[in-house]
C-alpha cells in the first residue's frame, strides 16, 4: 500500500495500490493526485481499479498476453488518480536485469488544470471575436497543420480513391497510426527538441508556411452563419476545456451555469424588465393630457411658423423645386422671390388686419416685420424720411 510523499524503491516486479481516504474540498478543484514511478531502465506499467484486476493480470490469457506487447516500454511515467476514486493499483514488470526504481504518491496543485480551465473560459467569452479575428483565423489553421499534417495527408488521398475499395482499409489503419504518431510525440517532445532540434524546426516552417499559403487561399470566414458555427463551436470547446480543467465535478457544473448566465444576462434582464412596464401600464389609470397655456401655444406657434418657412426657403433654392412653374401659378412673383432671398412673409396690412379680427398679434412678428421695412427703405432711397414703428401706431 502507498502513502502519500512516501517514496519507495524496488528492484522486482511489483505490484502497488493506493487508497483515497481524503474528501476533496472546494479548493481542490485544481488539485491532481499522480502516482510517479522513476527507473533506471525500461520498464512496463499496467494501471487497474483493483486488487482483483490484478489478481486476473497474473493469471494467463491471450487478451493479456497480446495486450503485454503493446504497452509502452519506459523509463519515466505516472498514472493519474481521480480526487473521487477510492483505490488504484498497477503493476510494474521489470524487463531488464539490474533494474531499480522508485515510486511515490504525490497530491499537488497542478498548473496545467488552471491553463486548461483559463483557456476554455477565454474561448467561451471571447468566441464571438475569435471567429471574427483574422490573426485567430491564420494562427489556429497554421497550427492545425503542424499538428495534425498526417491526417491532413491522409484525408486529402482519401478524397482520390475509387469508392468500395480495398485501400479504405489501410486509410482507417493510417487514421489510427497517425493519432498514435501524435501522441507519442506529445510524450517525447523534449526529447525529439533535444536531440533533432534542427529536422523539427525545419518541419514547423515548411508545413506552417504550407497552411498559410492554404489559409490565404481560402480567406477568413465572410458569411455570417459559417462565422456563427464558429462561434459556437468555440463556446461549446470552451465549456469543455472547463469542465475538464476542475476536478470536482459540481463545482464545475456551478461554474459553466454561471458561465451560460453571465454571458446572456442581458436577455432576461430586458425581459423582465419589458414585463415590469407592461405590467405598471396596465395597473396604472391613465392619466389626462395635459393643456396647453395661451402663452405656450402662441410660443409655440411662433417657433413652428419660423421652422416652417426656413424648410420652405431651403425647398425653394433646392434644385428640387421647379422655379417657373411656381412663379407661374402665383400672383406676385417679386414678393415670392423676395421671400426666398429672406424678406420678410407677411405686408403691414396683412399684419394690422390679423390684429384687428384676433386681437393675438405677435409683437415679436412686427418688431421683425418693422426693422427689415426700415433698413430696405434706409438702403433703397436716403432723402425719403423712414417710417418707424411709433409713426405707425400713432
Amino acid at each position: 500500500m502507498l502513502q502519500e510523499s512516501e517514496v519507495y524503491y524496488d528492484s522486482l516486479s511489483q505490484q502497488f495500490c493506493y487508497k483515497n481516504v481524503l474528501v476533496p474540498k472546494w479548493y481542490d478543484i485544481w488539485t491532481r493526485i499522480q502516482i510517479w514511478v522513476n527507473s533506471s531502465k525500461l520498464i512496463r506499467v499496467t494501471q487497474v481499479e483493483n486488487e482483483e484486476k490484478l489478481k486476473e493480470l497474473e493469471q494467463f490469457s491471450i487478451w493479456n498476453f497480446f495486450s503485454s506487447f503493446l504497452k509502452e516500454k519506459l523509463n519515466d511515467t505516472y498514472v493519474n488518480v481521480g480526487l473521487y476514486s477510492t483505490k488504484t493499483c498497477l503493476r510494474v514488470e521489470i524487463i531488464e536485469k539490474d533494474t531499480s526504481y522508485s515510486v511515490i504518491v504525490t497530491r499537488r496543485f497542478d498548473p496545467k488544470l488552471f491553463l486548461v480551465f483559463f483557456l476554455g473560459l477565454m474561448l467561451f467569452f471571447c468566441g464571438d471575436v475569435l471567429s471574427r479575428s483574422q490573426i485567430f483565423y491564420y494562427s489556429t489553421g497554421m497550427s492545425v497543420g503542424i499538428v495534425a499534417s498526417l491526417l491532413i495527408i491522409i484525408f486529402i488521398v482519401s478524397k482520390f480513391m475509387p469508392k468500395k475499395s480495398p485501400i479504405y482499409v489501410i486509410l482507417v489503419g493510417g487514421w489510427s497510426f497517425s493519432l498514435y504518431l501524435i501522441q507519442l510525440v506529445f510524450k517525447n517532445l523534449q526529447e525529439i527538441w533535444r536531440c533533432y532540434w534542427q529536422y523539427l524546426l525545419s518541419y514547423v516552417f515548411t508545413v506552417g508556411f504550407m497552411s498559410f499559403a492554404v489559409c490565404y487561399k481560402y480567406g477568413p470566414l465572410e458569411n455570417e452563419r459559417s462565422i456563427n458555427l464558429l462561434t459556437w463551436a468555440l463556446q461549446l470547446m470552451g465549456l469543455c476545456l472547463m469542465y475538464s480543467g476542475i476536478q470536482i465535478p459540481h463545482i464545475a457544473f456551478a461554474i459553466i451555469i454561471t458561465a451560460l448566465c453571465t454571458k446572456n444576462l442581458e436577455y432576461p434582464i430586458q425581459w423582465l424588465y419589458i414585463t415590469y412596464r407592461k405590467m405598471c401600464k396596465a395597473t396604472e389609470k391613465p392619466l389626462p393630457p395635459r393643456l396647453l397655456t395661451e402663452e405656450e401655444y402662441r410660443i409655440q406657434g411662433e417657433v413652428e411658423t419660423q421652422k416652417a418657412l426656413q424648410e420652405l426657403r431651403g425647398f425653394c433654392r433646392s434644385p428640387d423645386c421647379s422655379a417657373w412653374k411656381t412663379i407661374s401659378r402665383i400672383q406676385s412673383p417679386k414678393r415670392f422671390a423676395d421671400f426666398v432671398e429672406g424678406s420678410y412673409h407677411l405686408t403691414p396690412n396683412e399684419v394690422s388686419v390679423h390684429e384687428q379680427e384676433y386681437g393675438l398679434g405677435s409683437i415679436l412678428i412686427q418688431n421683425e416685420f418693422y426693422e427689415d421695412t426700415s433698413s430696405e427703405e434706409e438702403n433703397s432711397d436716403p432723402c425719403c424720411p423712414s417710417i418707424t414703428q411709433n409713426n405707425l401706431l400713432a
